[in-house]
């Protein structure tokens, strides 16, 4: 709710209001947004679930939602993936954001989706409307010249590299990347839409690191990996190579494919570093590098992840481990939350129901959104006080029963 005397209003935007939906991006963001992006955002933007705060005529505020179909622990599912929080600097500390984020939370109830996720511009926001840190990405720095692979890592005689050009290999990047998207949780189906946002090439884009550049890692059945990447040509003041190699993407089918790929990216002639951004927390590259130091990684937030209906986002998901327990979930934005839930779980599938029996263990709905992806553990959560037991050994059954490997990932902002 906004506060009294704030003449606000919400609605979702038509649209024709588009341009003014991009103003307050830019200025909540600070940060200018090229017309051709625009246009792409226009493409991915779903009006009817593009919610505005007007002040009087005037658009003030925004968040929005991307219907995804994600990879969660044992399948797919839909999710809404929020987008776009932003609210003019003039129209702070009134409420707006809070009104945004609480009729969203209404409408996905109403629409029956169970989970969201979002990417987070300031983590300290989020958690206050039950989203928990549910996903992390590491960035890496590699010097080039340290990159040696250790003597385990896999190789494929029948594997070969070609170089491609982005723009006429979309197809076969799109059936890799299908290959792959059940394989790890967090990372969602993309659209056409969403694929001209990733192989754009806009000079605006490419932040003087030069067009998008494709390898493809293929054998005589077909390809089995790809990297898209840029390159930023550079010399020192004694004409020694010092480029840097700016990963955007590297998917594929099987270890050797993956190694194969890493090994190419790291030995392009002219590069001395390679950047990484917001990869996997357990990148199989770290195990590839004989000296894995060198990595110079950097460790942030990748996925947030709200449970909007616990009856039905638990036993939407599969579990590591049988469990029996009975969760007390507190949730002040969503009272159909806050309330004892008793969660079975077996190999056969999750139940999950209303209960007045004692609760096992208590906790905020934001520590539910953290594991809920697999990869963040409710012990910890416990040691800091965060979930709080009743029943000893509570705890530690619930953090087994939803851990999952691979670690979850979102592979790109959406």
């Amino acid at each position: 709710m906004t506060k009294p005397g704030c003449s606000i209003s919400l609605r979702p935007i038509a649209e024709a209001e588009w341009p003014d939906w991009i103003t307050v991006d830019e200025e909540a963001f600070g940060a200018a947004i090229p017309p051709h992006r625009a246009e792409l955002y226009r493409g991915t933007a779903e009006f009817d679930r593009s919610l505005g705060a007007f002040d009087g005529g005037r658009l003030v505020g925004v968040t929005s939602v991307c219907s995804f179909t994600m990879t969660v622990p044992g399948g797919p599912l839909p999710v809404a993936g929020v987008t776009a929080v932003a609210v003019l600097p003039s129209h702070r500390r009134r409420g707006i954001l809070s009104s945004l984020m609480a009729r969203q939370l209404s409408d996905l109830h109403e629409r029956g989706e169970a989970v969201a996720a979002l990417y987070a511009s300031e983590a300290a926001i989020y958690g206050r409307f039950g989203y928990g840190r549910a996903a992390d990405a590491l960035t890496f720095r590699i010097p080039t010249a340290s990159a040696a692979f250790a003597p385990h890592a896999p190789a494929d005689p029948g594997l070969r590299l070609r170089v491609v050009k982005p723009a006429e290999t979309r197809p076969l990047f799109e059936k890799i990347f299908e290959s792959v998207l059940g394989s790890r949780p967090g990372l969602y189906a993309r659209t056409p839409a969403r694929w001209d946002t990733v192989l754009t090439d806009h000079e605006a884009d490419q932040d003087g690191a030069g067009p998008l550049r494709g390898v493809v890692a293929e054998d005589d059945d077909g390809p089995r990996g790809y990297a898209l990447f840029r390159i930023r040509r550079s010399f020192t003041d004694h004409d020694v190579p010092d480029g840097e190699l700016r990963l955007r993407e590297l998917f594929a089918l099987d270890p050797a494919g993956y190694a194969l790929l890493w090994r190419h990216v790291l030995d392009r002639d002219l590069v001395s570093h390679v950047t990484a951004a917001d990869r996997p927390s357990d990148d199989p590259v770290i195990h590839l590098l004989a000296e894995p130091r060198r990595l110079n990684a950097l460790w942030r937030d990748d996925l947030w992840v709200r449970v909007v209906d616990v009856e039905r986002a638990l036993p939407a998901r599969r579990y590591a481990a049988p469990v029996d327990v009975v969760i007390e979930v507190e949730d002040a934005r969503c009272p159909w939350n806050a309330r004892r839930w008793r969660l079975t779980a077996d190999p056969s599938g999750a139940r999950c129901a209303p209960t007045g029996d004692p609760a096992d263990l208590t906790l905020p709905v934001s520590a539910l959104g953290a594991a809920y992806l697999g990869g963040r553990r409710l012990t910890p959560l416990s040691a800091a006080g965060v979930v709080r037991e009743s029943r000893e050994g509570a705890v530690r059954e619930l953090s087994t029963a939803m851990s999952w490997e691979p670690a979850p990932w979102g592979s790109r902002i959406f």
